[in-house]
């Protein structure tokens, strides 16, 4: 990371950002003395941990979502899922509730 896009973010955070890179390249990477310098920046295992699961878990879905082909969206399609988010989740219709609800058991 160079200084001067780092002078903004605290110890901490570049320590754990290094961890996240070495678990994009290589789970295996990530060495002791990596987490030693995080938990000497403040951070707490629950901070490595979780560190490592997003990481890990960003790497799983790019490799499902390149595996598969997937393509970018047009902005017409970025458009029309901004709207659909904005609405939030909802329950199904009430005459539909008991379907679902039936089929999840």
């Amino acid at each position: 990371m160079s200084n001067n896009k780092s002078t903004y973010l605290s110890e901490k955070l570049i320590s754990l950002l290094k961890i996240a890179e070495k678990v994009q390249k290589n789970g295996k990477a990530v060495l002791p003395t990596d987490i030693d310098a995080a938990r000497l920046s403040g951070a707490t295992d629950e901070d490595i941990h979780d560190t490592v699961l997003i990481a890990a878990a960003f790497c799983m879905f790019n490799r499902y979502v390149d595996g598969l082909g997937t393509e970018k969206a047009s902005e017409q399609e970025y458009q029309e899922m901004g709207l659909r988010m904005a609405k939030g989740y909802k329950y199904p219709p009430l005459f539909l509730r008991k379907f679902i609800l039936r089929s999840m058991k």
